[in-house]
C-alpha cells in the first residue's frame, strides 16, 4: 500500500460546518507535559505595530489541553510568531466541552489581544462567543474545528476530514479484501470535525457492498468508555474485520477495548498520531494511522492572523491534507508526520 505526504492548501468553500480535531480529552493530560492551559512566549521580531505586522498579541484557545494534535499545533503557532514578531498566549480546557471553553474565551476576548485563533469544541455552542469576539475587533481565525456560521471569522483552516474518513476505510479494505462489518468509535456528535470523518467513512463503505457498517458510537472523548464499547462491539459481533477511531483518543481505547475482548484480527484505523498511537501501531494493535498537519494548520493561523491585521480582512478557507502512518513508512515520511508532545 503506497501513501505519501501531501500538503495542500484547497482554497474553496469551507464546508465543514455542516459536518467537518479533532478530539477530546480526560480531564488530566495523557502526554505528562507542562500544564498548557496557560502560556506565554514572547516573540523577537520586529518593532512594528499590530496592525502593520508584528509586536501585537494572539491568543491561542486550544479546543483541549494536553492533546499532542493541540501541542504541535502551538509549536507552529510559535514558530511563526517569532517570525513574524506576536507574542502567543495559549490557553485551553480541560476537556473538549463548550461549557468549559466558553469562559475562556469571554476571559480572552476581555484581555484583548489583536487575534485569535480558536479550535471550537461544538458548532451551535461556541457561534455567539466567537462572534462577540469578532465584534470586539479581535480578528479570530478558526483553526481545526468551525461553526454553523463561521461568515465573522478571518479564514478557517483544517484537515480534509470527510477525504481523512474515506482514507481510514480505504486502510481497512487495504488489510481486510475479503471484507466484513466494520465499526467507528467517534467523541460526541457535534464537532465538526469528526462529524466529518465519520460521513467520510460512512459514504465510502456505502459504495463498496463487501462491507457492513455496523455503525457509530460514541465515546465522550474518554479512552476507557471508548474500551468499553469496542469490547462490547466484538462481544455483539465478534465477526467485526475493522474499526475506525475518528480520533487519537478514540484510538487509544479501541486498542485497549480489542485487547479486553481478545480478539486478533481486527484492523484498527486511527485518525490522530499521539506518541501513544504510535507504540499501538508498533505493537500491532493499530494497524495503521491518519495524521493531520496541525504543525502547518498553526503555521497558517499566524499568517492568516498576520494578514488579517495588516488589512485582508477575509480570506480564502484552507484545507490541509493528511499521511498514512504505517509500519512501512514509520522510520521515513510517516515518522515525520508523528505529533510533538512538547514544543
Amino acid at each position: 500500500m503506497k501513501f505519501s505526504i501531501r500538503t495542500a492548501a484547497v482554497l474553496g468553500a469551507f464546508t465543514l460546518a455542516l459536518g467537518a480535531c479533532t478530539t477530546g480529552a480526560p480531564e488530566t493530560s495523557p502526554t505528562g507535559a507542562a500544564d498548557p492551559t496557560e502560556s506565554t512566549s514572547e516573540a523577537t521580531g520586529g518593532e512594528s505595530t499590530p496592525a502593520e505586522g508584528g509586536g501585537g498579541t494572539i491568543a491561542f484557545v486550544q479546543g483541549v489541553q494536553g492533546d499532542e494534535f493541540y501541542i504541535t499545533m502551538e509549536c507552529g503557532i510559535l514558530s511563526e510568531a517569532e517570525k513574524l514578531g506576536y507574542t502567543v498566549e495559549t490557553q485551553g480546557p480541560t476537556k473538549f466541552d463548550p461549557t468549559l471553553q466558553q469562559p475562556i474565551i469571554d476571559s480572552v476576548v476581555a484581555s484583548s489581544p489583536d487575534a485569535l485563533l480558536v479550535a471550537p469544541t461544538d458548532v451551535t455552542a461556541m457561534q455567539r462567543p466567537l462572534e462577540r469576539a469578532a465584534e470586539s475587533g479581535i480578528k479570530v481565525v478558526l483553526v481545526d474545528t468551525t461553526v454553523e456560521d463561521p461568515s465573522f471569522a478571518v479564514t478557517g483552516i483544517a484537515s480534509d476530514n470527510i477525504g481523512g474518513g474515506a482514507a481510514a476505510f480505504d486502510a481497512i479494505k487495504e488489510l481486510k479484501p475479503e471484507g466484513g462489518k466494520v465499526l467507528v468509535i467517534s467523541t460526541d456528535p457535534g464537532v465538526s470535525t469528526l462529524d466529518a470523518r465519520v460521513k467520510g467513512f460512512e459514504e465510502a463503505v456505502a459504495e463498496d457492498s463487501a462491507f457492513e457498517y455496523v455503525g457509530v458510537q460514541y465515546s465522550h472523548n474518554d479512552p476507557a468508555t471508548a474500551a468499553n464499547l469496542v469490547s462490547a462491539a466484538l462481544q455483539k459481533d465478534p465477526d467485526i474485520v475493522g474499526i475506525f477511531a475518528a480520533n487519537l483518543f478514540a484510538a487509544e481505547g479501541s486498542a485497549t477495548g480489542i485487547r479486553q475482548a481478545g480478539a486478533t484480527d481486527v484492523a484498527v484505523i486511527g485518525f490522530d498520531a499521539g506518541p501513544n498511537q504510535v507504540e499501538a501501531l508498533k505493537a500491532g494493535t493499530v494497524q495503521a494511522l491518519v495524521a493531520q498537519q496541525p504543525f502547518e494548520i498553526g503555521v497558517m493561523g499566524v499568517q492568516a492572523a498576520d494578514k488579517a491585521l495588516k488589512g485582508e480582512e477575509k480570506q480564502e478557507d484552507i484545507q490541509t491534507d493528511f499521511t498514512i502512518i504505517t509500519m512501512d513508512n514509520l522510520e521515513g515520511e510517516g515518522g515525520e508526520a508523528v505529533y510533538k508532545s512538547s514544543c
